[in-house]
């Protein structure tokens, strides 16, 4: 059984955790709302990018770009998987790397490419040390995303991979995270219906009007197309920290609440062990005075 002196250590060191889970928590909650105020501001701007590339898809018959095009036959799947560069946020980090690895399974090979210390992290303990990778919080986000776009681009237009899929958290609610995995290149004709948002399985509408290219299509899109996919691992990496604060709030709120009734519980033992203390010594004291009054 613990003595008291155990348990009022116990008790100092869960009062120690306390203060910093509290702190860890009102730090979340204050970075919070510039993240996800910085990711409201670039939703919008993705969705209409990727709705507005549909249509520019849609209303030519063809388009001569690498992007438009199956990826080398053979060649593995480049996985882009974006966690946050620290902990301490329940499994906001391993479930993204399970969908990750889920989706590794039902391909003959992949090839990774890691935004954030614990996706970088994991992969090495995968076996695959060989990697590029960057960090989440590291320089700006839209030079990172623009160098990620501009390594897996190459491999794709080289052949070393055959799609560029990207695997990220998704912010549903303040209390819900939900890890989402996104083929982003090749656009072939199936896949028109998820850039718009839309339904798969619904007829798809009619066209809005006329598009016309200047100079030509090709050019247009060329443009277009690369920007789609800086745009997208950038506000992917925004979704990521917004929901990576808004998982460490839940989580340190959780951890502060565990640790209030792990206190009320030790402290409750403390007394008793201490009570029983007394009790012990009074009975003692009690004991000795009958036995010099019989002597």
């Amino acid at each position: 059984m613990a003595t008291v002196r155990d348990l009022r250590d116990r008790i100092r060191s869960l009062k120690n955790t306390q203060q910093i889970t509290k702190a860890m928590k009102q730090v979340a909650a204050a970075k919070i709302r510039r993240a996800e105020a910085a990711q409201k501001r670039a939703r919008p701007y993705a969705g209409a990018l990727a709705e507005m590339l549909a249509d520019l898809i849609s209303a030519v018959s063809s388009v001569d770009h690498p992007f438009m095009k199956p990826g080398r036959a053979g060649a593995p799947a480049g996985i882009v998987l974006i966690t946050a560069d620290k902990g301490l946020a329940g499994a906001f980090n391993a479930n993204a790397i399970s969908a990750a690895e889920t989706f590794a399974r039902q391909r003959s090979g992949v090839r990774y490419y890691t935004v954030g210390v614990k996706a970088r992290n994991a992969v090495r303990r995968m076996g695959m040390p060989d990697h590029r990778t960057w960090m989440l919080g590291g320089t700006e986000k839209i030079e990172t995303a623009r160098e990620v776009a501009r390594v897996v681009t190459g491999d794709f237009d080289s052949g070393t991979i055959s799609e560029i899929v990207l695997v990220s958290q998704q912010l549903v609610t303040m209390m819900l995270q939900r890890p989402q995995t996104r083929k982003l290149v090749p656009i072939l004709a199936e896949d028109i219906a998820a850039l718009r948002g839309k339904d798969t399985s619904k007829p798809p509408t009619e066209q809005k009007g006329a598009i016309e290219f200047a100079p030509s299509p090709e050019f247009v899109l060329s443009r277009l197309l690369p920007k789609y996919l800086e745009f997208t691992i950038y506000s992917a990496m925004l979704e990521t920290d917004a929901a990576f604060f808004a998982a460490q709030l839940v989580a340190m709120t959780n951890a502060t609440d565990n640790a209030s009734k792990l206190i009320d519980e030790l402290t409750i033992s403390m007394n008793n062990a201490r009570q029983a203390a007394i009790t012990k010594e009074l009975l003692e004291i009690v004991a000795g005075a009958q036995a010099l009054g019989v002597a």
